[in-house]
């Protein structure tokens, strides 16, 4: 799978790792605590702000042969609805608790990833692929736990931000997106459906997904995960489902499958990076 994160300073292929296998065991994470900004409802202008102008540019290496009108057309919806490209671009810091009780910052324009679970802090930077592992506040990159923790954080750092962020990334290098016609969701009301594909790029070149986009509010609001493209069953399918605002971009909490309860909590997308929080090799709050 591909993830191509486009900012002012970052024009690069990241590969996706969608990795079900991680959240195996994994208990339901406890309720968001972020206040309501604006649920997404079937009045779409007043919910994400669209800016209708904007385009949605396809980055390098996406499969526009492969790839067709409709899905296309599909996709620059859902980026508008979510807030627009331009705000995608201005948006710099990202903040999220994933499922396995790690917290992460990222910042998309130098690269910086802050994660952090029980006592141990990662500092690495994803271009360079490149950090240090701290316990208490001392280093201990050097020791086994450390080496094999650095030599995790980039599929860490690609798995949880494709949890957080895959509908941004609809029309990314290596994709081949197509439409798949009418569908339905797990409540079965009328869904729109897409399918996700991947040629010669990342960890798991193998993986296909299926997304299920509400016409009333062009946004995906579920999604089902196919370990091999050629599957005829998921190895999963889960809600995409919750959303509110943050920042400047609509962001979805929800990923249960309607009985397990999981979601990410402590979402932020910021503007800017608050002084010492991703070099602080101490635990910290959740912004």
């Amino acid at each position: 799978m591909s993830f191509t994160f486009r900012s002012t300073s970052i024009t690069r292929l990241f590969a996706v790792l969608a990795a079900p296998a991680l959240l195996a065991g994994l208990s339901a994470c406890k309720q968001a605590t972020e206040q309501p900004a604006a649920t997404a409802t079937t009045d779409t202008t007043v919910v994400a702000r669209p800016d209708s102008t904007e385009r949605y540019p396809a980055a390098d290496g996406f499969d526009r042969v492969g790839s067709d009108v409709q899905a296309l057309a599909l996709a620059d919806k859902v980026m508008q609805h979510m807030g627009g490209y331009a705000a995608w671009q201005h948006t710099r810091l990202l903040g999220w608790d994933f499922l396995d009780g790690s917290y992460q910052l990222w910042d998309k324009q130098t690269g910086d990833f802050r994660w952090q679970k029980d006592s141990l802090v990662a500092l690495y930077n994803v271009e360079r692929k490149e950090g240090h592992i701290y316990k208490a506040g001392q280093d201990i990159s050097g020791t086994l736990i450390g080496q094999k923790l650095l030599e995790n954080m980039y599929p860490i750092w690609v798995n949880n931000s494709w949890w957080l962020l895959m509908p941004f990334k609809l029309k990314d290098s290596g994709v081949t997106l197509n439409y798949l016609g009418p569908g339905r969701f797990m409540d079965s009301t009328a869904a729109e459906m897409l399918s996700m594909r991947f040629r010669n790029v990342g960890v798991t070149p193998h993986n296909r997904y299926k997304l299920f986009v509400n016409p009333q509010t062009s946004l995906v609001e579920e999604w089902a995960f196919y370990k091999d493209a050629n599957d005829s069953l998921p190895a999963f399918r889960r809600r995409w489902a919750d959303y509110r605002r943050y920042g400047r971009l609509l962001l979805a909490s929800d990923r249960t499958d309607g009985q397990d309860g999981r979601r990410l909590n402590h979402i932020v997308a910021l503007d800017s990076v608050p002084a010492g929080v991703m070099t602080n090799p101490q635990l910290i709050q959740p912004l």
